[in-house]
């Protein structure tokens, strides 16, 4: 039997476990979460990532207008993505780290005086990821180095407003990685013996890759995922001229091969004979093509969760926005924080006011619709 058809006779027979799960949501959602503090959970419920703040050399964050007005919001949470290659050893001078962790104490100094949680995520870039893919040894004295100074950090504040990412979407083997990650938590544990860990699986951290994840010992760890399926819808207008994606416009969501729109963008396609962003599309239609795509495409999760009973979050997910249709964008993110929501899984938008983010370019303030999608009442 072919691995699609496969594939699609597993979702339909999970379909019922789906939904008996977020059917009982609000009886879970109120118990026990493994060994997490519930103040933890809570604090997870809803946040956002802000980028390109600590996760560059400038150190610049966010007005605190528009810091302000994100905790107004309601958002508790903030995932602050660190770069790593910047706080390691292997490819910066002390000056450079000693910098960089100075500004991420100033970041966290800010943020929890307004109020906030804050995921510090070790969030490397191309250095760290070639010594990862190709030198074991090396890349795990990378990280415990990186965690050395970033633990120094975080223990000057409060040990409940602040949690620790181990990586953000390693890429490297999932058995690898499920060892690399129990000598890492093992090393941050005893840097902070209280903080509460965040985790995820390979594979951009999706949410068909955590079964090949196991719970590590740890039993104070929330498990991330990644989700910005499909790529086409939530990738379209990409930044990068090179990628077949940028030369897709318009696509609404859900995707369904005979809306006109598809039709039109299938024929323009076509006409240009651009095979690759072609069957990208086509690709994404044959899996799509219902509102309940997205509560499908996370049944894998669903399921680990009621396996194991460990508390889960989705840290990264947004669109694109230059090029997606907005109603289309506020449809997708809605079903989104439906489905975590329906499981009891705390959500973190990416990002605060960059490409996908949450504020209105022409304004630079937070954008009411996006806002009023993600916060309604569920």
């Amino acid at each position: 039997m072919a691995a699609a058809s496969v594939i699609a006779r597993v979702i339909i027979l999970m379909m019922p476990l789906l939904f008996a799960a977020q059917a009982d949501a609000q009886g879970r959602c109120s118990g026990p979460a493994s060994g997490v503090p519930a103040q933890t959970i809570a604090a997870l419920a809803r946040g956002v990532n802000v980028s390109n703040w600590t996760e560059n050399a400038r150190l610049q964050g966010p007005s605190p207008e528009l810091l302000r007005a994100v905790r107004r919001a309601g958002f508790t949470h903030i995932r602050l993505p660190v770069a790593g290659d910047l706080v390691m050893h292997a490819f910066s001078p002390q000056a450079t780290i000693e910098r960089q962790l100075a500004g991420i104490d100033a970041a966290l100094t800010e943020l929890i005086g307004l109020g906030f949680h804050v995921s510090v995520d070790l969030h490397p870039g191309e250095g760290f990821g070639r010594l990862h893919r190709d030198d074991p040894k090396s890349s795990m004295a990378a990280m415990i180095d990186a965690w050395g100074g970033l633990a120094r950090v975080i223990r000057k504040h409060p040990v409940k407003r602040v949690f620790a990412e181990l990586l953000n979407e390693p890429d490297i083997a999932p058995d690898r990685w499920q060892r690399e990650a129990e000598q890492l938590a093992t090393f941050v544990r005893g840097q902070l013996p209280q903080t509460t860990l965040i985790v995820g699986p390979t594979y951009w951290q999706r949410a068909d890759s955590l079964p090949q994840f196991q719970p590590l010992a740890d039993r104070n760890v929330v498990y991330a995922l990644h989700f910005y399926d499909p790529m086409v819808f939530t990738h379209q207008g990409h930044w990068d001229p090179a990628n077949p994606l940028s030369r897709i416009h318009d696509l609404p969501f859900p995707l369904v091969a005979d809306d006109p729109a598809v039709v039109r963008l299938r024929s323009e396609l076509t006409a240009r004979g651009d095979d690759k962003a072609l069957q990208d599309l086509d690709k994404a239609i044959a899996q799509a093509g219902s509102p309940s795509y997205v509560a499908r495409q996370l049944i894998p999760a669903v399921a680990w969760q009621e396996r194991y009973a460990r508390p889960l979050i989705i840290n990264e997910f947004g669109v694109f926005k230059q090029a997606a249709p907005r109603d289309s964008r506020l449809r997708w993110l809605e079903s989104v924080v439906d489905s975590a929501e329906a499981n009891c899984w705390g959500w973190t938008y990416w990002e605060l006011d960059q490409g996908f983010g949450l504020t209105d370019p022409r304004t630079g303030r937070l954008d009411a619709g996006v806002i009023e999608t993600l916060m309604r009442p569920r």
